[in-house]
């Protein structure tokens, strides 16, 4: 693996100022290049405008763009503190492939051992999915849903061809969801994980960077 710096700048999104501080809390020892972490705020046209309009930014014209925060898990037997790595992010105006999924599994596996890794599509919902909704999704093929990761890729594509990529952490799942009495350790769980993936995202950033053979 390369370790040359990157110099292409790496734009982490996420919806909740709650997922903010966790990336904010996390170590930033291992980044390659300028990293920021945006908030876009809650649902997909909030994700939509503010990516789009920190990609105008010529600053940001070859960033990498990594969505990221919690998820709703939607196959049976997923827990609170599970990783999904989206193969492709969809909803209905497009899905987007993404890049380098197979390091992204290695290095979460690395930087947070123990957690499960989760990989297939994640899907794009315009509201919180709860209850029955989520064997629904499950039909479709997709294994994670959430309201901004489909609009974030979406919108860094079309603004300029650059590596994209989606990483959830579970909050809560077919078995284990939140508005149960008793789950607010899940919602803990998932914040302790995802205040610890920066490191795995760093090298997704710095491997996206290398010339294409």
């Amino acid at each position: 693996m390369s370790t040359q710096p990157a110099t292409a700048p790496l734009l982490v999104a996420c919806a909740l100022g709650i997922e903010q501080l966790a990336l904010r809390a996390g170590d930033r020892g291992g980044a390659g290049g300028p990293v920021t972490v945006l908030r876009t705020g809650m649902g997909p046209a909030a994700a939509e405008r503010s990516v789009t309009r920190v990609l105008a930014d010529p600053a940001f014209t070859a960033a990498a763009v990594l969505a990221t925060g919690f998820c709703a898990g939607l196959a049976p037997g997923m827990h609170p503190g599970d990783l999904v790595v989206a193969e492709e992010t969809r909803d209905p105006r497009g899905t987007v492939p993404c890049v380098g999924t197979d390091l992204l599994v290695r290095e979460l596996a690395r930087t947070v051992p123990g957690r499960t890794v989760h990989t297939g599509p994640l899907t794009g919902s315009d509201h919180v999915v709860r209850g029955s909704e989520r064997s629904d999704l499950f039909l479709t093929g997709a294994i994670a849903a959430d309201m901004e990761s489909a609009a974030t890729l979406l919108s860094a594509v079309r603004v300029g061809e650059r590596p994209v990529a989606a990483v959830r952490v579970v909050v809560d799942a077919p078995e284990h969801e939140l508005v149960r009495i008793g789950t607010v350790r899940g919602g803990i769980s998932a914040f302790r994980v995802l205040r610890s993936v920066l490191p795995a995202f760093f090298e997704w950033h710095r491997s996206s960077l290398l010339p294409r053979r």
